[in-house]
């Protein structure tokens, strides 16, 4: 039974009278089921069925992003995507940029926050992301993909479970709370090793960072080399408690937090 057919199965299954409303956040859990052992490709075929021109991909050009590209560049899927530009970029990621839009022929969208890196400064104090870098994450990422997500029906990352700890209950398919949109994360089984020879079997461009140390890559001003032995995401934010630019940030639903308050 392919993902499509278990899904339309298990929504058969649902109280009488249920519609298959992709949008409705108590769908979720039975798409996450269907889709739990489908790979890669196939939620990304069953999200662009479902969502169509709804549906957008924000990537960070890391190795999963680059493998999703891939993919949808190779099989010619109808998703958009679209990055965020802080306008702190490394050099070397902008390249990748354009290495991936010429190989795939496709457009990735680059999604800039409201004030430049200087206009900043003035408003919000020099180098922002080190006196406050919560807050520079908050303008320069967080903030714009609000903008940008409030114009989608779904949204899809790269993200995987065992990169982190507050990745650890990712689902394949899930309501994001924060944005209030479906948040798909079609890599979300896949292994450090699994990305890794995906991008060697298939020749998948990446970051050429990588092979010098950095194996997490974000804005240049808070991104360090890790060294033997760290954990990848060791070098973001060196020396702070900060592990999350907040785009992927759990925000439980206002019920739960009434509960839990009581």
């Amino acid at each position: 039974m392919t993902p499509t057919q278990l899904l339309d199965s298990n929504l058969d299954k649902m109280t009488s009278g249920a519609v298959d409303d992709t949008l409705a956040p108590d769908n979720m859990g039975t798409f996450a089921l269907a889709l739990e052992h489908a790979s890669a490709l196939e939620t990304l075929t069953w999200a662009a069925e479902r969502y169509g021109d709804g549906l957008t991909f924000a990537t960070g050009f890391g190795p999963e992003g680059c493998v999703l590209i891939d993919l949808i560049g190779r099989h010619r899927l109808p998703i958009e995507i679209f990055t965020l530009d802080t306008g702190l970029l490394f050099p070397e990621t902008q390249a990748l940029w354009k290495q991936l839009e010429d190989q795939y022929e496709l457009t990735i969208r680059g999604v800039r926050p409201v004030q430049s890196v200087d206009e900043q400064a003035v408003t919000h104090g020099d180098r922002l992301w080190e006196s406050a870098p919560n807050r520079c994450c908050e303008l320069r990422k967080v903030i714009p993909l609000r903008a940008e997500l409030s114009n989608a029906d779904a949204w899809m990352t790269a993200i995987r479970r065992n990169q982190t700890p507050e990745r650890s209950d990712a689902l394949v398919v899930e309501w994001d709370e924060q944005f209030k949109i479906p948040k798909i994360n079609p890599l979300v089984r896949w292994t450090k090793q699994d990305v890794s020879s995906y991008i060697q079997t298939n020749h998948v461009p990446s970051n050429s960072l990588h092979d010098k140390g950095y194996p997490s890559i974000g804005c240049l001003p808070c991104t360090t080399p890790a060294t033997l032995g760290e954990d990848d995401r060791a070098g973001r934010w060196r020396g702070i408690a900060k592990s999350e630019c907040g785009l992927h940030v759990r925000v439980l639903p206002t019920a739960e937090l009434t509960h839990e308050g009581s």
